[in-house]
């Protein structure tokens, strides 16, 4: 069963155009305990929406899980983790923070509910109404 995930970056520090260059990408960094364990339930196979943070404020991007849940090598002590994401496709057209705080369909959505988490989850149905939103079908 594939599971679906949004994870944010923010583009100055790294963005889409970099991961999609970068085609397979170490997602690591992260520093929050419940993103850290979204990070472990990751399996491969399993897609995420790459969400520009700060500057955008948008989703941008698709990518897939290739690499299950290993120590962040980026991190000095703590148990933190990493997975590698490869870039899939963009969205057609970015679905905005805003058209999705707007549309009372997405009150549950984790992006809106825990706006600072880095990595959440993302249900089949709104997956599929965000990939529909962005003209995009995976």
């Amino acid at each position: 069963m594939t599971n679906y995930w949004l994870i944010k970056s923010e583009p100055d520090a790294f963005s889409w155009d970099q991961q999609v260059a970068n085609k397979v990408e170490p997602w690591t960094g992260v520093r929050n305990h419940t993103a850290k364990l979204n990070l472990k339930a990751m399996k491969k196979g399993d897609y995420a929406f790459f969400y520009h943070s700060n500057i955008g404020k948008e989703i941008v991007g698709i990518v897939k899980v290739v690499k299950e849940a290993y120590p962040d090598p980026t991190a000095e002590s703590g148990g933190w983790l990493a997975v590698d994401m490869q870039a899939v496709k963009p969205l057609k057209q970015a679905v905005t923070l805003a058209v999705l705080k707007s549309d009372t369909r997405f009150h549950d959505l984790a992006l809106l509910r825990q706006s600072r988490l880095s990595v959440g989850p993302v249900g089949a149905e709104h997956w599929a109404m965000i990939c529909e939103m962005g003209g995009v079908h995976v």
